[in-house]
């Protein structure tokens, strides 16, 4: 017999709690047992930032636990977020709101963060709390981190991009916190002669790089770069730059830096991929003691079938370069290519009469020979390219990637919200804060 409902009217008196409608496996029942360490001193840490009159304010702890809510489950619309917490028992009960209570207006978001959230730095603080509480449960190994960036769209249309000269500000853009903090970075950064000029900028969003790396489309982006350990591939630093290969490299070495002094953590090997093997970078690795599992970025060998430098021997000893033939390639000792490079120079009449001159330099008087001023630190790279530890470093390496995959496709964080760097910051911190979490909470479960 087909039934049909015969009640009409709700009843007068309900029993109902909130604790007993969350399922015992659900992710924000496991992640709220955590959340204790996480939050610990944050009351105090934002107590200078808040007005000892007035009325009360919204509880922090409530509007980051709103912001983990939202970026675990890919909720990247504040206004959505705060509707999505009204009707949600699960997020209620999360957020430590009872059925009569108010969700905060979505506006308070940006008020917090760009006030008081900002000033002392408070994503970080927490960012590196959760970190903190992997290392107490084990998670973090420290021996090996692998280092990789990935492009996260910016808030900007492809379409509107100008040349940095042609660039006019209007009040109404200059008025904008994005390009407000681009303008104020221009003036107190000095020009670094190995940073090339930007061709396009966004008016809109002046911080993020003209690139085609995401996708082969080109756009407006931000380089998101996870510094992770490989034993639970657990985030323990998280830097944005714009998306350009000069700045995500120059990041590792801040993250590295920084992992140090606050964490305490400092790697045996460091894994990425060819865009880090410069010999700036492997230099510094190798002057930290970190040995540089990173395959060399070489140009050195030619394809046109003349003579490469690997044909030639370099004596350390004498530092000079020994041709084929035998004969000598020395060096006067000053520095090209911006201070990255030496030149070792062959003699003009030893060239003319080698019998190998249309094999080695035939569209030159002599022969010319770059070196890299970091050398041996790319030689050191190179030897352990033919390690098995460098090999198992290899395929660790996926776990960075899956990091950047996950984030795409579970999270659905593929295009920024916030604009200028402080914006893009303060998403990949949210971002980075809720994957560690939920890698905290499946290994304890």
């Amino acid at each position: 017999m087909m039934g049909r409902q015969t009640a009409d009217q709700g009843a007068l008196f309900y029993e109902f709690r909130l604790e007993d409608r969350i399922p015992e496996g659900h992710l924000l029942r496991r992640l709220n047992a955590i959340m204790a360490p996480v939050f610990a001193g944050l009351h105090q840490r934002l107590a200078p930032y808040y007005s000892a009159t007035g009325r009360p304010s919204i509880d922090p702890e409530l509007m980051i636990r709103m912001l983990i809510i939202g970026y675990c489950y890919g909720i990247r619309s504040e206004r959505r977020l705060c509707e999505e917490v009204a009707l949600n028992l699960a997020y209620r009960w999360f957020c430590r709101l009872d059925l009569n209570d108010a969700v905060p207006d979505h506006s308070s978001f940006s008020k917090n963060r760009h006030g008081r959230f900002r000033e002392c730095d408070l994503l970080r603080q927490i960012f590196e709390a959760v970190v903190r509480a992997c290392m107490d449960a084990g998670l973090i190994k420290g021996e090996g981190f692998a280092v990789d960036a990935s492009v996260m769209e910016a808030n900007a249309s492809r379409y509107h991009g100008v040349p940095p000269e042609e660039a006019t500000w209007s009040d109404s853009q200059s008025r904008t916190r994005a390009v407000r903090e681009y303008l104020a970075a221009l003036d107190q950064e000095a020009r670094d002669p190995a940073r090339k000029a930007p061709k396009v900028i966004s008016l809109s969003d002046p911080a993020s790089a003209w690139t085609a790396k995401a996708n082969k489309r080109v756009q407006f982006g931000y380089g998101l770069n996870y510094l992770i350990d490989m034993e639970n591939a657990v985030i323990v630093d998280v830097e944005a730059t714009p998306a350009r290969t000069y700045d995500e490299v120059r990041a590792t070495r801040t993250m590295l830096n920084r992992t140090k002094r606050r964490l305490g953590l400092k790697p045996k090997r460091l894994v990425a991929d060819t865009a880090y093997g410069t010999g700036q970078f492997l230099g510094w690795l190798v002057g930290q003691r970190i040995a540089p599992h990173i395959p060399v970025w070489d140009k050195s060998k030619r394809e046109d079938g003349t003579l490469s430098r690997q044909d030639f021997r370099f004596d350390k000893k004498g530092d000079v370069y020994f041709c084929p033939q035998g004969k000598i390639l020395e060096t006067t000792g000053r520095l090209v290519n911006g201070g990255a490079t030496l030149l070792y120079c062959a003699r003009k009449h030893d060239c003319t009469a080698c019998p190998l001159k249309p094999k080695c330099c035939p569209n030159t008087p002599s022969r010319k020979i770059p070196r890299d001023v970091h050398e041996a630190a790319r030689d050191k790279a190179r030897a352990l390219a033919s390690t098995e530890a460098f090999q198992r470093s290899r395929d660790e390496r996926k776990k960075v990637e899956m990091r950047f995959a996950h984030l795409k496709t579970h999270h659905r964080f593929e295009r920024m919200r916030l604009r200028g760097l402080t914006g893009a910051r303060d998403e990949f911190h949210l971002a980075a804060i809720a994957q560690n979490l939920k890698t905290l909470a499946c290994r304890l479960a």
